[in-house]
């Protein structure tokens, strides 16, 4: 029966599963309760009155289809999803009532010493002050009688006018639109920041690498133009020395051997220094140590 409606979910199937009666409908985003605490339960006279002038139209929609929803709050209106975001949609028609002949728009009788029907928190106006369009909407709301019917035009218009002297623009920009966009954009610009950090730091580093090259190599070409005297020293020294301990006792070897085969049994000083001399070998060129250790063996003998 409501179906079509702006800001009607649209029912996509209905019927029973079982035991249970099912229906299933567009899926919604947030109620504005939802959004009323993501908010610190606190809205901006701009998102009121733009919340205020699509809320007149869904009531004034289901009124004129003969119904009243009997249970309008916050949680029963719902905003869209995607592209439909910024729409606002009424739900839960548990306790929608006929209040008039849909052929006669008779309505029905009043009745004396009803329950309560809605939800209590929602009832009372006493405490809705502030505004003077609120004070006014709402006094006009009770003003009217059970059988009147409510001036939309002139509550939407009510809205309207102070919407306009607020200097607000309608570009449907809530206040959880700020918030998330808020969030979003100092999370944009953390990263910003953190990316300049970074860049900054490898630009460091790229100067401080650059600068490495030069000195690493003057320090290599100094190193260079010392290491080769260095190393010369002791090479040299080890070919010079090395060799003369193994030719020094070959020769002493070879001097006693020599000594020990051409002496006498009974030999002297003066035939060691005729022998020694037929030898054409000096005493300069036997080794002191050698030399006392032929006299010695040649005595004994």
């Amino acid at each position: 029966m409501m179906q079509g409606g702006v800001g009607i979910p649209t029912i996509k199937w209905c019927g029973a599963e079982g035991d249970y009666n099912v229906m299933v409908m567009e899926l919604l985003g947030p109620s504005l309760e939802d959004l009323f605490n993501f908010c610190s339960r606190k809205f901006s006279l701009k998102t009121v009155l733009l919340l205020a002038d699509q809320m007149i139209s869904r009531i004034e929609y289901i009124h004129s289809k003969n119904f009243i929803h009997r249970d309008v709050k916050p949680d029963n209106f719902l905003m869209g999803l995607g592209k439909k975001g910024n729409l606002v949609y009424i739900i839960d028609f548990g306790l929608a009532k006929k209040y008039r002949d849909a052929r006669t728009h008779q309505h029905i009788p009043y009745r004396e010493n009803k329950n309560l029907t809605g939800t209590a928190r929602y009832a009372s106006i006493n405490t809705h002050l502030g505004i003077a369009e609120f004070a006014t909407y709402l006094n006009f709301c009770r003003s009217l009688r059970f059988d009147d019917k409510p001036d939309y035009s002139y509550l939407r218009q009510l809205f309207r006018n102070l919407f306009h002297r607020q200097g607000f623009s309608y570009d449907y920009v809530f206040d959880w639109n700020m918030l998330k966009f808020g969030a979003s954009r100092a999370a944009e610009d953390s990263e910003r920041e953190r990316r300049e950090r970074e860049e900054r730091l490898r630009h460091t580093r790229n100067t401080a690498v650059r600068g490495i090259p030069s000195t690493a190599s003057g320090r290599l070409r100094g190193a260079q133009d010392v290491a080769p005297s260095t190393p010369l020293t002791p090479t040299s020294h080890a070919a010079n020395t090395s060799p003369r301990p193994v030719s020094g006792m070959e020769r002493e070897r070879k001097v006693s051997m020599r000594l020990h085969r051409g002496a006498p049994v009974n030999i002297s000083s003066s035939d060691l220094t005729g022998r020694q001399d037929t030898s054409r070998m000096s005493t300069s060129q036997i080794p002191a140590r050698v030399t006392t250790s032929v006299l010695q063996s040649a005595v004994h003998r």
